[in-house]
């Protein structure tokens, strides 16, 4: 009598990010949960099928003959399973998702509400490297996101994406510093708010903090990465030794806010380069319409190039969004109505 398994989908998402790395530290850094706890429901699944899916040793993940054949199963249920999921609401929602709390998917997304007020947005909260995977997974309609050259290589095909925005950096002193327009990089010491890269937790957002501490010719401190505005403003204000925070205009404006004084970077000018982007597919008209609404608040805000100033401006140079990646904007979808 063949034996029917009940398999938890979850199981199978984790089981396919480890195949797909074939490392179970970047496995479970991708998942956001820890290596021990990722091993454990591999095994669960391993018990569920009666079967080993991988050989591991303390160098190599390799799959089983009967793991390759799982993965392809599991891929397709898992599409299945999404497609299902969102069959009900596919034509008419639009789903985003945010990194914390910057503002400019939400810039875009109330852009959009405003234009489309009847469209629902359905909004996560995922870092770049897990948009990607949730945009190819078909968990994400739009992702805005940092693309790495890294991650351009890694998934050549199914998507496109070109430069959405530069956003600058600035440095945030401490609270009760005076005021002024500049500060030197090499003034104090300069602290971010990122995981490091030997962390487990090492994200878009830190390869780009390491291309710029490398050319900058300075050395960091990597505060790990409290996420909320809240935490970082409170961390900042806890501090008791001298140092800039680097940070995106998004949050150093609401610093100024609560009263710490922030300045431009004086001997260069680092921009976040940031992306919009969509499945090589047809879309449907809300997905078009937020597309083109997207472009739209680009041009009016004037993302694309950044303002007239003294200070040589820096995104890094292996950035896949350079200047021929404009020509890329043409392709986007249009609005329709």
């Amino acid at each position: 009598m063949r034996r029917i398994v009940d398999l938890d989908l979850r199981l199978l998402r984790y089981f396919v990010t480890v195949a797909d790395e074939l490392h179970f530290g970047r496995a479970a850094a991708k998942l956001y949960i820890s290596q021990p706890a990722l091993s454990k429901q591999i095994r669960r699944l391993e018990d569920q099928l009666g079967s080993r899916l991988l050989e591991r040793d303390s160098r190599h993940v390799t799959l089983t003959d009967h793991g390759h054949r799982v993965l392809a199963d599991a891929r397709e249920m898992i599409a299945l399973a999404t497609r299902i999921g969102e069959h009900s609401s596919e034509s008419g929602t639009v789903r985003i998702a945010h990194v914390f709390e910057l503002q400019t998917s939400r810039i875009v997304a109330d852009a959009f509400a405003a234009a489309y007020p009847d469209v629902p947005l359905v909004e996560r909260s995922l870092d770049s490297l897990r948009q990607l995977d949730a945009l190819l997974d078909n968990r994400l309609d739009v992702a805005i996101l940092r693309v790495t050259a890294a991650m351009a290589a890694r998934k050549p095909t199914g998507w496109r994406f070109h430069r959405l925005r530069l956003e600058p950096m600035f440095l945030v002193g401490r609270p009760g510093d005076p005021p002024k327009a500049s500060a030197s990089l090499f003034e104090r010491p300069v602290e971010v708010f990122a995981d490091a890269p030997a962390s487990g937790l090492y994200n878009a957002h830190g390869d780009y903090l390491t291309t710029f501490e490398r050319h900058a010719g300075m050395s960091m401190r990597w505060l790990g990465n409290p996420g909320t505005f809240g935490h970082c403003v409170a961390a900042v204000r806890r501090a008791t030794d001298p140092g800039y925070v680097l940070e995106f205009e998004s949050y150093a404006v609401r610093y100024g806010a609560a009263g710490i004084p922030i300045h431009r970077p004086v001997e260069l000018q680092p921009y976040y380069p940031w992306c919009i982007a969509w499945r090589d597919e047809p879309h449907n008209a809300a997905v078009a319409n937020f597309l083109g609404i997207a472009e739209h608040t680009a041009r009016q805000r004037n993302w694309h190039l950044p303002p007239h100033h003294p200070v040589q401006p820096w995104i890094p140079p292996d950035d896949p969004t350079d200047s021929s990646q404009a020509a890329a904007a043409t392709t986007a979808p249009r609005p329709r109505r």
